[in-house]
């Protein structure tokens, strides 16, 4: 009954081993590239933001913000797809810090041949490596501190996705606005051309007079085509991001961006809480410490303990402990410490390097934020004056007190103006945009895994 018992016991730990086996799956290239055919087949639903909450899902049948613009680049920018597998790398390195080393077991027997003894002689040992367990502390709590510099380092790529979509809505939108101007402004110059080169065969004006209209309308018809190229690009850029095919069109509402902040040093103050790149830097420099303590911990010589069992071939029997372990002679780890520490240093500049640099464009953006406000206020009055000017033009020469030549000048200064306003909107928009992202302000502060909601689209 008692070797039944060992049998069965044996079978269960055998068992249990094969049970907590990784097992291998395959895991075969796709075929074919996944490029959306229209927006309404990308991920426009986002996870709940807290346990038992409820997802938001995108409505992307109506104009897009760009601020959901931005999410949707989280959710669906391939570059991002394949950071993130990055998160797993660092989980795994936490789990391999955290694993203890396995004890060694070692095992012989001698059979008897011959001679006076009497039985064979038997050895069983067991040790373990007790120098891995003193820097355990430190190793683990350095690998928890990088899994949570990646998490931090992808939050701040995937801010800088959207940022990138961002911008590129807010450019669509005012190159639109920019585009319907110039095309009305270019079919007016085609009109007068049209009407003074009929004038000139009906040789009621001169060819001189043809001429002005005509350098207007090429140059006209240039910036109209060089605005259309740029648009094209735009559109190509934030297709790509958003995972579709290049090509696919939809509605961007009007830009609503956050005003001028009035407490800016209060939130410069609090920006290393809030900047995820920031955030990475700290939790790096606290890895790097930590493997300093670890590397100083380290200096302690390898060191295995155990205890040995055995009997000879005449059966005497003999156990004890064992110790085996390093002479720091030569090796005192002193390479490893001298890496990590010049490691900790690196990180220290860098991130001072950072924090420097961010404070600095703060102080630029809300500069340059502030002067382009002014001068979009100056903009906006001499387009009105302008546009009046040109619609009095049209009455004077509808009543033939005003020539063709001179109503064009009215016309394309009126249109010269509207594209130097939108031109301060776009910048405008786009500074502030940047300004709240330096800011650390406008954006998730907790990465957005897009897969947890894909059963809900």
């Amino acid at each position: 009954m008692t070797n039944g018992f060992l049998s069965a016991l044996g079978l269960t730990a055998c068992a249990l081993l094969i049970g907590g086996c990784a097992a291998y799956h395959p895991l075969p290239l796709s075929e074919h590239a996944h490029l959306a055919n229209r927006i309404g087949d990308i991920r426009h639903t986002l996870p709940p933001a807290a346990p038992g909450a409820n997802p938001v899902s995108i409505d992307v049948g109506q104009p897009l913000s760009v601020d959901q613009v931005g999410l949707l680049a989280i959710l669906n920018d391939p570059e991002l797809l394949t950071e993130r597998a990055e998160s797993d790398l660092a989980r795994a390195d936490v789990t391999q810090s955290a694993t203890l080393p396995n004890p060694s077991v070692s095992l012989s027997y001698a059979a008897l041949l011959g001679g006076p003894g009497t039985t064979g002689a038997f050895t069983a040992s067991l040790a373990q490596d007790i120098a891995s367990l003193v820097s355990y502390r430190s190793r683990v709590s350095a690998a928890k501190a990088h899994a949570s510099e990646v998490n931090a380092n992808l939050l701040w790529n995937e801010w800088q996705v959207a940022q990138k979509a961002r911008l590129l809505a807010v450019d669509l939108y005012w190159g639109e606005r920019s585009i319907q101007s110039s095309e009305a402004t270019f079919r007016s110059l085609s009109k007068e051309a049209a009407d003074v080169r009929r004038a000139v065969d009906a040789g009621s004006l001169s060819l001189t007079e043809l001429g002005p209209i005509l350098a207007s309308q090429a140059s006209a018809e240039r910036a109209l085509a060089s605005m259309r190229l740029d648009q094209l690009k735009n559109w190509q850029d934030l297709d790509a991001l958003l995972g579709m095919k290049p090509g696919i069109r939809f509605a961007i509402a009007a830009p609503q961006v956050p005003a001028a902040p009035t407490d800016l040093d209060a939130l410069i103050s609090s920006v290393p809480a809030r900047r995820p790149d920031l955030v990475a830097l700290q939790l790096g420099y606290r890895s790097s410490d930590e493997s300093v303590r670890a590397a100083i911990l380290g200096q302690f010589p390898a060191f295995v303990l155990g205890g040995t069992y055995g009997s000879d071939t005449s059966d005497v029997r003999s156990a004890g402990p064992t110790a085996t372990f390093d002479l720091p002679i030569f090796n005192r780890n002193q390479g490893e410490v001298a890496k990590t520490r010049a490691t900790r240093r690196l990180l220290h500049a860098q991130y001072q390097a950072r924090l420097d640099d961010t404070v600095s464009s703060i102080l630029a953006l809300d500069a340059r934020s502030r002067r382009m406000a002014a001068d979009l206020v100056q903009a906006q009055l001499g387009a009105a004056t302008a546009e009046s000017q040109a619609q009095a033009a049209r009455s004077a020469y509808a009543q033939s007190n005003l020539d063709q030549r001179s109503l064009m000048d009215y016309e394309t200064t009126a249109s010269d103006r509207r594209l130097e306003v939108f031109g301060l909107e776009r910048g405008l928009d786009e500074a502030r945009i940047a300004l709240a992202l330096e800011l650390g302000l406008g954006l998730p502060q907790t990465r957005i895994d897009p897969l947890a909601s894909r059963g809900n689209e």
